[in-house]
């Protein structure tokens, strides 16, 4: 298992960015490929963290989570940022080196067992960054705010279909916010903070039966207060 392998000694400077002849970023998928890896490369995209605080606020022990640390920063997707002196030793503090994008190939590379910690890390993002802005009172601060949900029948061409189209919107999201920053940089304008979050799921037959049900269910409500109001 990618999650057991330890890094090969000796490894050439840059060799783990190199990529597959399938165009697959291996430094990134194999970084990826332990839970752990992928739980402290998600902390250290969003700041600076030493191996000593990763190791307190995972609940792990510090060298386990310094060995991870090491194999990160062999793979040249974290990079140390700075050293300070604590109790007669010295603190080193890392950084990712850029966001982690994965490719559908990228993600098919990974083991089922992380791309499944992955996507409850991120769903569970999603849920912490929109409850904040409810609670900041800016998440219906706009009226042209969208928030939709929309179940769907498919078959295979139409799965398809909808992931190529959220790929080409998620891609034209970058690029608007691109040109944004540019003419941000050129005005006294305060940027306006957002987050997009797009999902495309399968969901389980019992889940996709039991909503028209529901929906029955609230018609005979609204329909029976009716009778109601009319005795």
């Amino acid at each position: 298992m990618p999650a057991k392998t330890k890094t090969t000694k000796g490894r050439k400077k840059g060799k783990g960015r190199a990529k597959s002849k399938r165009g697959v970023n291996q430094a990134l998928v194999k970084s990826l490929a332990h839970e752990l890896r992928a739980e402290i490369l998600a902390i250290l995209n969003e700041r600076m963290a030493s191996p000593n605080e990763l190791a307190k606020e995972l609940n792990e022990g510090l060298s386990q989570v310094s060995y991870h640390v090491k194999v990160l920063k062999d793979y040249e997707v974290i990079r140390l940022v700075k050293t300070e002196p604590r109790r007669g030793a010295v603190e080193h503090y890392y950084r990712a080196t850029s966001r982690a994008y994965l490719t559908d190939r990228d993600w098919h590379e990974l083991p089922k067992s992380v791309r499944v910690g992955m996507s409850a890390d991120l769903f569970q993002a999603i849920i912490d960054d929109a409850v904040a802005a409810m609670e900041g009172e800016t998440f219906d601060g706009r009226e042209d705010r969208h928030l939709s949900w929309t179940p769907l029948m498919l078959d295979e061409q139409a799965w398809k279909d909808l992931q190529k189209l959220i790929d080409q919107t998620l891609k034209q999201a970058l690029k608007i916010n691109g040109e944004a920053g540019k003419r941000l940089a050129r005005s006294k304008e305060e940027p306006i903070s957002a987050s997009v979050a797009m999902m495309a799921y399968e969901v389980p037959d019992s889940a996709a039966k039991k909503l028209p049900k529901r929906k029955a269910k609230a018609s005979r409500k609204k329909a029976k207060g009716k009778a109601k109001a009319k005795r």
